[in-house]
């Protein structure tokens, strides 16, 4: 490599602010050959000449559409190589990037959208899936009330990947547990029975389809169905006393895994 005075060409630090390149990408290029600098101080220091930024203009650019050095090393050096095939490879390979782009783009759009509404389900497909009783300003008042919660983000994580027909498929498993319980009452079993403790176990794994449902949740939740005016009615309205005799069996429940009903939390 010649001599020169720094007159004769660029140094890297100049080099790199001209071409947006750091510094340290330039050492690595010329360590590996793929753009050398032609000139040196009698300092030892690189100088580039005006060829030498025209090879790295060009590496840049081939760097910019996503080849890789060593391919842009055979693009720049090797006579054999099919230089339009090669662009036409990285060209196929962004489209496959840009069709993954937008899917992840739809899939945001669904999580956004599910984080903010809760469900992505219109009106109509709601009282379709959910019947008469449902009210559609539900899902906002909940979110009102939870969206602060990790619980909520659970439930918006599976809302955003459900389908219309995996809501039905989860609704038609609560209306299961629903019959199931209203039997339960009718048979006369008693809370704390096996039987109890079973559909108590079904009723966390029915509830899974919205977000994992602790054990100390579940009791929150089961005095919450007798408590709450509208929740009692729902399912008094399934059977007489089932919203009590629910909350006595997952009472029970709770005790026999050792847990105090009169002090548990939501956690």
């Amino acid at each position: 490599m010649p001599d020169a005075t720094d007159a004769d060409g660029l140094t890297v630090g100049q080099v790199s602010t001209r071409l947006g390149v750091t510094v340290r990408a330039l050492h690595h290029w010329d360590d590996i050959g793929l753009a050398r600098p032609s000139l040196r101080t009698t300092g030892g220091y690189r100088l580039y000449t005006a060829g030498d930024l025209e090879r790295l203009h060009r590496i840049v650019v081939y760097r910019e559409i996503g080849l890789g050095l060593d391919r842009i090393q055979a693009v720049l050096d090797d006579s054999t190589t099919d230089v339009t095939g090669a662009l036409r490879a990285q060209r196929a390979q962004i489209a496959q990037r840009i069709d993954r782009l937008q899917q992840l783009s739809v899939g945001l759009d669904r999580m956004i959208a599910a984080h903010e509404h809760g469900l992505l389900l219109t009106v109509e497909q709601q009282a379709a899936i959910f019947g008469s009783e449902w009210n559609p300003d539900w899902p906002a008042q909940a979110r009102q009330r939870y969206g602060d919660t990790t619980q909520w983000q659970q439930y918006a994580e599976h809302s955003a990947s459900r389908s219309p027909q995996e809501w039905q498929a989860v609704a038609e498993s609560v209306t299961d547990l629903d019959r199931a319980l209203a039997d339960a009452v009718d048979a006369g079993v008693t809370p704390g029975s096996p039987e109890a403790d079973r559909l108590v176990e079904r009723h966390r794994a029915v509830f899974a389809s919205y977000f994992p449902l602790s054990r100390q949740m579940q009791v929150c939740l089961a005095r919450m169905y007798e408590a709450d005016p509208a929740f009692a009615a729902h399912y008094d309205g399934i059977r007489a006393g089932l919203a009590t005799w629910f909350r006595q069996s997952v009472d029970a429940s709770a005790r026999a895994h050792g847990i105090d009903p009169d002090t548990a939390t939501w956690q």
